[in-house]
């Protein structure tokens, strides 16, 4: 057997013959590629910028090797990139239960009630934790939590305890919290994650996961993108573990992906609006960008402001309504990120972008390298 590491690429039949997919029966196991462990990025590089960026030209299907802040290259004077502007807390916590001592880890998920401090959580491992069972945080126990529902298997709805202000269980949270790096990034949190697994411009907390996408993206090369009159627009999508779960069956149609909550304002539709209008480039920097602008367009196809809980899937064939450039990472098999990619790039050119990744041994996932597909 091989080893993970060095595994055979292996890709769906339709890339080993000459026959076009049919895009409305296109299937879940199409989206199946065999990955090497070795390239899920497992740190971020040095610097931001430094990323290795891979140009995928949907005009011509030319693709081209550069590094991220060679973006610059291909956008001019008032086109706009849109930005999720999302700020991920830390959301991964370590507890003991009740009596037993045993260790568990919460996940948490989001806010339900801010006055009575329900959240919605994931607990590890879950045929221990039941309604009615406390769980104790930090060393002395300063942080209480009882779980009062059962939610899904692993899923539980749990109360924190807490008397005093929001502004101490807020802090309280930031010190037992660790950054919620994806489980495939197999180490613990070290300091540098709770800036690097965070875009520059983050600014409302809400997020369980970085929309990776933007992390490539500095200070200094922002500023640089301004003076060479890009525009930057700014929506919110709160990512959910839900983006990132790899899909379970195989007609694309069944899946139901985990609602999350979005907010798109007036002043981000009268930026990307005004560019639709000037014949400009719209970029969306990440998937979860697009999801969040595709949620929310007119008849004209215009940007509308609005806020509320998407689940809207992406998937071939698909005609997008906004943007017509993308920002992406490269992602795991058969997941959402993916299929999204291949309905915007055509799925025979994104099945080609990614074997060339693998062969030139792009970095793959949260901290790994990007794409843009133009």
């Amino acid at each position: 057997m091989a080893n993970a590491s060095t595994r055979a690429l292996s890709f769906p039949a339709r890339f080993q013959s000459n026959h076009s997919i049919n895009l409305f029966q296109m299937k879940l196991s199409q989206f199946r590629f065999d990955l090497p462990l070795n390239l899920i990025a497992q740190h971020p590089t040095k610097k931001r910028e430094e990323s290795r960026l891979m140009v995928v030209h949907r005009d011509t299907g030319n693709i081209e090797n550069k590094t991220f802040r060679d973006i610059m290259e291909y956008f001019d004077d008032k086109d706009v990139f849109v930005v999720n502007n999302t700020k991920v807390f830390p959301a991964r916590m370590y507890g003991r239960k009740e009596k037993t001592g045993a260790k568990i880890e919460v996940f948490l998920l989001r806010e339900l009630n801010k006055a009575n401090k329900l959240w919605d959580v994931i607990v590890d491992p879950a045929r221990k934790i039941r309604v009615g069972n406390k769980l104790y945080f930090g060393e002395n126990d300063e942080l209480v939590a009882e779980v009062i529902d059962n939610t899904t298997s692993r899923g539980r709805t749990i109360r924190f305890l807490w008397e005093n202000s929001e502004e101490e269980f807020r802090q309280i949270l930031e010190i037992m919290g660790e950054t919620p790096l994806p489980k495939y990034i197999k180490r613990k949190p070290e300091e540098e994650d709770k800036e690097r697994y965070q875009t520059v411009y983050a600014k409302y907390e809400g997020a369980v996961a970085a929309p990776t996408a933007g992390l490539h993206f500095s200070k200094e090369l922002i500023k640089r993108l301004e003076i060479q009159g890009i525009r930057f627009a700014e929506v919110t999508l709160h990512t959910g573990l839900g983006t990132f779960r790899p899909i379970e069956v195989e007609d694309l149609s069944k899946h139901k992906m985990d609602a999350e909550y979005y907010r798109i304002d007036e002043t981000a539709c009268a930026i990307v609006n005004k560019a639709r209008e000037t014949n400009r480039r719209i970029c969306s920097i990440g998937t979860t960008t697009m999801r969040a602008m595709e949620t929310s367009y007119t008849a004209q196809k215009l940007l509308k402001p609005s806020e509320g809980w998407t689940n809207h899937f992406i998937h071939p064939p698909y005609n997008f309504n906004i943007a017509d450039a993308l920002v992406t990472n490269f992602h795991l098999p058969k997941t959402s990120l993916l299929i999204m990619a291949c309905a915007f790039a055509g799925y025979d050119l994104m099945m080609e972008a990614y074997k060339k990744a693998i062969k030139d041994k792009y970095r793959f996932f949260s901290y790994g390298d990007a794409m843009l597909i133009i």
